[in-house]
């Protein structure tokens, strides 16, 4: 039988790099019964760093799927990467979970990418608990990172366990709503409960208070009897939390030692008793006029489920992670694929423990399930009943900030090396590939330079395909600067038919965006209407290579003021040739200027690096538009910058922040460049046209 979907719980375990989110899957695993024992992540041998890159680097890149069942509720662990190159992986995560576990160091406290993910949480309003970890650590302090989460981040967060000492004297963890000390762990790694010492009630009495005031802000009933009464019960406070959790109006607070077993028990028995099931919580479909509607996860409508990730397996091909919102997806049954307007055969059903798959009958409403070999799913594709279509909403990913341009060594791997990175952007949605047909390169593009890299070594090792990689080229534009005019005659008597066409035209700039208009305002007949397309395609093949430096014209307006036929040599080719060499002497006339691609940045830094980052951003030509402090020292500085300028951005900024800065891109318009900056693109372009035509 499957599981009832008020018996699930979906948990994203996220935070910062080198917090511990991979080690404490491990013991919940192995405390949960699903493995015999933790296996460090040094070892390569743990559920969720399972493919080779994630064993060779020792970090997570892609998000784990692993699930357990603790006192008969099912327990769905998304162990999500901490590094920010591989950030698509935990909006995957947090799109497939109820629920997040934030990860942060007893040590570091709050770190940029804790910060990241909180907002997106925030966007999402979903609910999140906190895990303090690493309070073995020497510094270990959890009232300093306690008091630097409500700092940053102005929330309730109610502590549910406190530890007990910290560094080498951490002793364990006060559970407060079971009213038990858990000390650590000893050689059977084994957590254990046993009544609070009398040494140990100072530490209890501390934080009680506000639990159960927290608890009572859960609903108004339980407000009441706090007032009334003076305190709750134990299951009133158990009630008050889960439903302040589930409206994400507290934060749950827990402490302990992935690495030393400590705090992982009570951690497991809130998920259950206070957890939010996926009951009721809802996802959002888009309709076909684009209106959005949102549906609760619900085990009796018709089956519906979104895919949130794919990836490919050398042994089970591709594997498509579906998260179940309406129905059920059960084995040897059909499903439509409504973007593809095909059917899918459902042979069998999985649930994953890592890269082991645990084939199932069936999976509920709330449930995440695996499913393999489908034809035509990707990921952000729905699956639905064939008697009705339904699409969710696809993933707000992330623009890409890291770009490079690649080519095979050898012209003969060049298919073979497009096929390997499509597969790539299968897997990774924040990676892409494109043709710039006007630069003539492949460019992929990603999160950073890691991601990055390790999709090429990948590709490099696997495949033996040597990969010439550059720095891409940057789409210029070219433009007038006034009007000018232009008479171009073109005759070739060649014996029998010559050729013959006079064109005469007006040109100005347009508005930057507008690109190209044309008015035909030749009086009379002098062109016979037959010739106005040839006209017309004449000046487009000269706006494709402008005469500064080649790149192709735009913002520029043409008027057809005269032109002259001849009854038996004019011809539309002939009238597209005069028309082209018209614009081309016109524009010599009109003062013409490149462009540049102009981008709107968002850069997040802490405030540390706020005086680096600006002086930095003036040295590329930058125009600096605001700052916005978004708390927990982090500020927001918006910016538009050159493209040519963030080509190596992302590797700058990272050297400037200590690896803590992140930004956002996306293109905002063409803007001049003269002087040097312009002089200096010009040559290059020479350059490069003279070095193609030998």
């Amino acid at each position: 039988m499957s599981i009832g979907t008020e018996k699930i719980r979906n948990l994203a375990i996220v935070g910062h790099g080198g917090t511990g989110k991979t080690s404490l899957t491990e013991q919940i695993l192995f405390v949960g019964g699903a493995i015999p024992k933790p296996e460090p992540v040094e070892s390569g041998r743990t559920v969720s760093d399972f493919t080779e890159e994630e064993i060779n680097q020792k970090i997570s890149i892609k998000t784990s799927l692993s699930n357990f069942l603790w006192q008969g509720v099912k327990i769905n662990l998304l162990d999500a990467p901490g590094s920010g190159d591989f950030f698509g992986e935990v909006i995957a995560a947090l799109r497939a979970a109820e629920c997040a576990c934030i990860l942060v160091g007893a040590k570091a406290g709050v770190q940029i990418e804790t910060i990241k993910v909180w907002r997106r949480l925030e966007q999402q309003g979903k609910p999140r608990i906190v895990f303090i970890n690493k309070m073995e650590r020497e510094q270990a302090d959890f009232k300093k990172v306690l008091e630097d989460l409500r700092e940053r981040f102005k929330r309730p967060f109610v502590p549910i366990t406190v530890p007990v000492g910290s560094g080498p004297e951490f002793k364990g963890v006060i559970d407060l709503l079971e009213n038990r000390f858990y000390p650590v762990p000893g050689q059977m790694n084994e957590e254990k409960s046993m009544e609070i010492p009398k040494e140990y009630a100072a530490i209890k009495e501390e934080y009680y208070t506000l639990l159960i005031e927290s608890a009572a802000e859960g609903n108004d009933e339980l407000m009441n009897t706090y007032f009334e009464q003076g305190t709750l019960e134990p299951e009133q406070i158990q009630k008050g939390l889960s439903l302040g959790l589930r409206n994400n109006r507290i934060i749950p607070l827990f402490a302990g030692s992935a690495l030393s077993n400590s705090g992982i028990r009570s951690l497991l028995n809130f998920l259950v008793s206070a957890g939010p099931s996926p009951s009721g919580f809802q996802e959002t479909i888009v309709k076909e006029d684009g209106t959005e509607e949102k549906v609760p996860i619900d085990s009796s409508s018709s089956m519906s489920a979104f895919c949130f990730k794919t990836t490919i397996d050398q042994f089970s091909g591709q594997l498509s992670y579906l998260k179940i919102i309406t129905g059920k997806i059960v084995h040897d049954s059909e499903a439509l694929n409504p973007r593809e307007g095909k059917k899918e055969r459902i042979v069998k059903v999985f649930t994953a423990l890592g890269k082991k798959l645990i084939e199932i009958p069936e999976a509920e409403a709330g449930d995440i399930c695996v499913l393999a070999k489908l034809s035509n799913t990707h990921t952000n594709d729905t699956l639905c009943a064939p008697e009705k279509a339904v699409r969710y909403k696809p993933l707000e990913l992330p623009t890409p900030v890291f770009s490079i341009a690649v080519s095979a060594v050898s012209k003969k791997d060049e298919d073979k090396l497009s096929q390997l990175l499509l597969r790539a952007a299968e897997e990774d949605k924040t990676f892409r590939i494109d043709y710039n047909p006007e630069t003539k390169e492949t460019i992929i593009s990603g999160m950073g330079e890691l991601q990055i890299n390790m999709i090429l070594n990948k590709i490099r090792d696997g495949q033996k395909i040597e990969i010439n990689t550059r720095v891409p080229k940057v789409a210029y534009r070219e433009t007038i600067t006034k009007n000018a005019d232009a008479v171009y005659r073109h005759k070739k008597q060649t014996g029998g038919h010559g050729q013959f066409a006079e064109v005469s035209i007006q040109i100005r700039p347009l508005p930057r965006g507008e690109y190209y208009a044309f008015e035909n305002a030749i009086r009379g007949m002098a062109v016979s209407k037959g010739y106005i397309p040839g006209i017309e395609k004449g000046l487009h093949e000269a706006m494709e290579r402008g005469i500064l430096a080649g790149y192709p014209v735009m913002d520029i307006g043409i008027t057809l003021v005269d032109g002259k036929e001849h009854p038996v040599d004019s011809s539309e080719m002939a009238f597209k040739i005069a028309a082209r060499e018209a614009l081309k002497a016109a524009m010599e006339k009109a003062n013409p200027v490149l462009l540049e691609p102009i981008m709107n940045l968002s850069v997040f830094v802490e405030e540390q690096y706020l005086g680096d980052v600006l002086s930095d951003l003036s040295s590329r030509r930058g125009r600096v538009l605001g700052q916005e402090p978004l708390g927990g020292g982090i500020v927001e500085v918006k910016a538009q910058v050159p493209q040519a300028e963030l080509l190596r951005y992302s590797i700058d900024l990272k050297a400037m922040t200590s690896g803590t800065g992140t930004f956002e891109t996306e293109f905002s318009h063409y803007s001049p460049i003269t002087g040097k900056v312009a002089e200096e693109v010009i040559r290059a372009a020479k350059e490069a046209a003279a070095a193609e035509s030998h």
